[in-house]
């Protein structure tokens, strides 16, 4: 993954420097909000698969650069609203947002930074890059309410786990490897075959972070473990946990889940449990079976560099260890 962050960081750079330059609001407080999550450590990881897409299809030129910063301006959105409706105090290490500026303004530049997307993508007059992107938006809107609405259900369908998943996290990675294929005037087939690739690697991402959750040194990961099972949301690892421990057990955690109460006493129970039932090895095996139908996905293009390092990206997604 380093020789690819190598490889294209003047790529990302020219995405970074489009992020910059557009954050121009006369309100100063909305440009600092902004620019503090902007700049906190985020890898430009669907900006990155939106240039490699596009490299993939033959693009030469470079308005992929103002087509990463307007995804980029999206998922930054998200993550304010996220944080807001999850209570979060942490994100990549730092303070979240609202913890400094409280809910009421990250709700607000969150907003703006949808309204920013808006403004730039209208300048490219291409339908087809207005409809995938509406479509991700709508997605994970909807995805987001979904997760709500199953909030404290320890007993959630795994297919309505996924859904959320597909819609939540997938459906904007989607979009990027999309929106990649559309620029390089891709034909309709290999845009919907770079779609359905960054769907099935949108969703082995989040499974391998859902599992993350739960294995993964805090201090790296940027925010405290267990923070899923404290908010109420029921993930993969949990669900095949309770699907396979003692009743005695299941009670325990449900009324834990219920309560919001779970010690780290508590935690290290659960993990512990997780690793008895194979809970943990069953959701990085589901990760890796997207991951490898990803693979498959890419197999209709001819061996290239930027194919390659899509190949490495998607391995790199769920195989990090934060």
């Amino acid at each position: 993954m380093t020789d690819v962050w190598d490889a294209y960081g003047p790529e990302l750079q020219g995405v970074d420097d489009q992020v910059r330059k557009h954050l121009d609001s006369s309100v100063a407080l909305v440009n600092t909000v902004a620019a503090h999550i902007l700049s906190s450590g985020g890898k430009r990881i669907r900006p990155l698969l939106l240039i490699l897409s596009a490299r993939l299809c033959g693009y030469q030129g470079h308005e992929h650069w103002v087509l990463g910063s307007v995804v980029e301006y999206i998922h930054t959105a998200t993550l304010l609203h996220d944080d807001v409706v999850d209570d979060a105090d942490i994100r990549r290490g730092q303070q979240a947002a609202r913890k400094m500026w409280g809910n009421q303004i990250s709700i607000l530049v969150g907003d703006y930074l949808y309204s920013r997307a808006i403004c730039r993508i209208v300048d490219f007059r291409n339908q087809r890059i207005n409809e995938v992107l509406s479509e991700a938006c709508r997605k994970m809107a909807e995805g987001e309410v979904l997760q709500l609405y199953y909030n404290g259900n320890p007993m959630i369908a795994e297919s309505e786990y996924l859904r959320i998943l597909e819609y939540k996290t997938a459906g904007l990675i989607a979009a990027s490897c999309a929106i990649g294929a559309i620029v390089g005037d891709a034909p309709p087939e290999l845009q919907a075959v770079l779609y359905r690739f960054g769907q099935h690697l949108g969703i082995a991402f989040q499974l391998a972070d859902d599992t993350l959750d739960y294995t993964a040194d805090g201090e790296r990961l940027g925010k405290a473990l267990g923070q899923d099972l404290r908010q109420g949301k029921t993930t993969l690892p949990l669900l095949h946990l309770l699907q396979h421990c003692s009743a005695q057990d299941r009670q325990r955690i449900t009324e834990r889940m219920e309560t919001r109460s779970l010690t780290d006493e508590d935690l290290r129970r659960l993990i512990g449990l997780m690793r008895e039932y194979g809970s943990i090895a069953y959701a990085l095996e589901r990760a890796h079976a997207f991951v490898q139908a990803a693979a498959r996905d890419l197999s209709v293009f001819e061996d290239s560099t930027p194919k390659r390092a899509l190949s490495v990206v998607a391995d790199y997604m769920v195989n990090r260890d934060r």
